[in-house]
C-alpha cells in the first residue's frame, strides 16, 4: 500500500516519508509521527490502517538528519540505540521535519491533522502549540507533553496515556490535565508506555483499541 516520498524542510534537509494512501480519493491528511525506532514496520503498518480508514497518512523518517534510513524493534539494546538518536535531534529540527510534512499534504489541498506515538506523541503536541497548517492532533503517551505543558495548542488535541506508564507517572499527566481542562485526555487502567504498538510486550490490546475508536471518532470530527 505504502510508497516513499521526499520532503524538503525550510532550512533545505531532505528527508524521506512514507505514505500511505486510501483506496478513494480523499481530502483528509494525516502527519504520523514515529516513536524512537524510526519509521519501523509498526509505524508504516499504523499510517497504512490509517489509509484504510481513508485518510492520507505520511510518516516522515525523524531521524534522517542524523541516521538516514534508521529502524530498528524494540530489544533492550535496540532501545539505547534509539535513545541515543533520538538525542541528536533537536526539537527544533524535529518540528520543522514535521512542519514540512504538514505542508507537503496542504499543498495538496487537505485538511491537516497529526497524531503521534512516543517521542512523536510530544512532537504532535508542539506541532499542535507551534506549528502552521495544523487542523487537530492526537497525542498517545508523549513524554514531552509535561515539560510543554504551559504551551497552549492552537487546535483541537486529544491526549491518550497509559495509567501504569512508568516513563510519565500519573502525577504529571494530573497536571497536564489541570493546566489543559478542555483538552479530552484518556487514561487507560493497566496499560503501559507503548501500549499501543502489537509488536512490543507492553502491547494492551482492549486500550489500543478504544484509544483507536476515540482517535478515528476524533479525526473525523475535525478533518472530514
Amino acid at each position: 500500500m505504502g510508497t516513499q516520498m521526499t520532503l524538503t524542510a525550510a532550512d533545505g534537509h531532505k528527508l524521506s516519508a512514507y505514505r500511505a494512501d486510501p483506496e478513494m480519493a480523499s481530502k483528509e491528511g494525516l502527519v504520523v509521527l514515529q516513536e524512537i525506532f524510526g519509521v519501523n514496520k509498526h509505524i508504516r503498518s499504523v499510517a497504512d490502517r490509517f489509509a484504510h480508514d481513508g485518510f492520507i497518512a505520511a510518516a516522515p523518517a525523524l531521524f534522517d538528519r542524523v541516521s538516514p534510513g534508521f529502524e530498528i524493534g524494540y530489544s533492550p539494546d535496540e532501545v539505547a540505540r534509539g535513545r541515543e538518536t533520538r538525542a541528536k535531534v533537536t526539537l527544533d529540527e524535529a518540528l520543522a521535519d514535521t512542519q514540512a510534512a504538514i505542508d507537503a499534504l496542504k499543498e495538496e489541498g487537505l485538511k491537516v491533522g497529526v497524531v503521534g506515538y512516543c517521542w512523536g506523541g510530544g512532537l504532535a503536541w508542539a506541532a499542535a502549540t507551534r506549528l502552521k497548517g495544523v487542523t487537530c492532533a492526537v497525542c498517545y503517551y508523549g513524554g514531552l507533553i509535561p515539560e510543554l505543558a504551559d504551551e497552549d495548542p492552537k487546535c483541537p488535541v486529544m491526549l491518550h496515556f497509559g495509567e501504569d506508564d512508568q516513563s510519565i507517572p500519573m502525577d504529571k499527566v494530573e497536571v497536564v490535565r489541570a493546566k489543559h481542562p478542555t483538552v479530552p485526555l484518556f487514561t487507560y487502567p493497566g496499560a503501559g508506555h507503548g501500549f499501543n504498538c502489537d509488536l512490543r510486550g507492553s502491547y494492551d490490546a482492549d486500550a489500543a483499541a478504544a484509544a483507536r475508536q476515540r482517535t478515528l471518532t476524533f479525526l473525523r470530527e475535525h478533518l472530514v
